[in-house]
């Protein structure tokens, strides 16, 4: 633990001291508790998950992950987000205990108590440490926004809804209709 100030700045060691039985993430050095997420919520990181995975199995383009897994981005900064990619490129950050930077693909299913922090707070977040594509996930709007990553930050590559087929510029060749995921 680091004080600033009157501010107590949270580290990844004492992250990993919390109590087991609550989901935390570590943002900018503060020690912020995640509820539960809902069914629906549940559901749809599930089924993301499920489809990522099938394309891995034919192609070995590398791994995928679901919460809780964590992040560690910094050593202040630790997240779990719903789904995580990373490539065979990539996969010696990936340890036997976390992810060790950024991953290629961030998958977060949006909730009420999660959503603002997750399109501002995350979303900088990510694109500070070079996550190279960012999917937003709104359950009750039944779409998907697909951001890339450019030098001045995400960029929207496409929201997606009912009847569309969203496609991914990292995964390569992946193709998911968004009627399968609602």
């Amino acid at each position: 633990m680091v004080a600033t100030g009157a501010r107590i700045k949270f580290t990844y060691e004492d992250y990993c001291n919390a109590p087991e039985d609550k989901r935390y993430e570590l943002h900018d050095g503060d020690l912020i508790l995640v509820p539960s997420p809902n069914q629906p919520h549940q559901k749809t990181s599930r089924e993301l998950t499920t489809e990522i995975n099938l394309l891995i199995r034919r192609t070995g383009i590398g791994e995928v992950y679901s919460a809780p897994f964590d992040v560690v981005l910094s050593d202040t900064d630790v997240v779990q987000p719903d789904v995580i990619f990373v490539s065979r490129e990539r996969a010696h950050i990936v340890t036997l205990n976390n992810i060790q930077g950024a991953p290629d693909l961030v998958v977060e299913v949006l909730s009420p108590s999660t959503a603002h922090r997750d399109r501002t707070f995350k979303r900088a977040l990510y694109a500070r440490h070079g996550v190279r594509e960012f999917w937003l996930v709104n359950t009750d709007a039944h779409t998907i926004e697909v951001l890339q990553l450019e030098e001045e930050g995400y960029r929207t590559v496409g929201t997606y809804s009912a009847g569309q087929t969203l496609t991914s510029p990292t995964l390569t060749g992946f193709s998911l209709k968004i009627d399968d995921i609602f």
